[in-house]
């Protein structure tokens, strides 16, 4: 078992930044893909960002490539979703997610893993 939670979620004026975080316990952190999700009011849950095992591979949804970083310190079991120029659009409820069986994936099903989620909203 893997118990997530997720901290940093706020309200930012467009423009503005804030650093999600998302500290993982219980089954080794290192071998896990972490993932980024979000779910806007009346929408599906679409895919952030993901990372691999190491840190070494990312990915990015179209939408926040070159605004948003994901990161993760295997040694605090951790894992970071840094979004810059912020923009209305990305006001949703964030989501970190853990999968031991599927490397790097976008796909939500593959998250065997969820934590409470984090509300961001940004005000245009």
């Amino acid at each position: 078992q893997v118990r997530l939670v997720e901290s940093g979620g706020g309200q930012v004026q467009a423009g503005g930044s804030l650093r999600l975080s998302c500290a993982a316990s219980g089954r080794a952190f290192v071998g896990s893909t972490m993932g980024w999700f979000r779910q806007a009011p009346g929408k599906e849950r679409e895919f952030v960002a993901a990372i691999g095992r190491s840190g070494g591979i990312t990915y990015y949804a179209d939408s926040v490539m070159g605004r948003f970083t994901i990161s993760r310190d295997n040694a605090e079991s951790t894992v970071y979703l840094q979004m810059d120029s912020l923009k209305s659009e990305d006001t949703a409820v964030y989501y970190c997610a853990a999968t031991f069986r599927a490397r790097n994936s976008r796909y939500w099903g593959d998250y065997d893993y969820w934590g409470q989620g984090t509300r961001v909203t940004v005000s245009s």
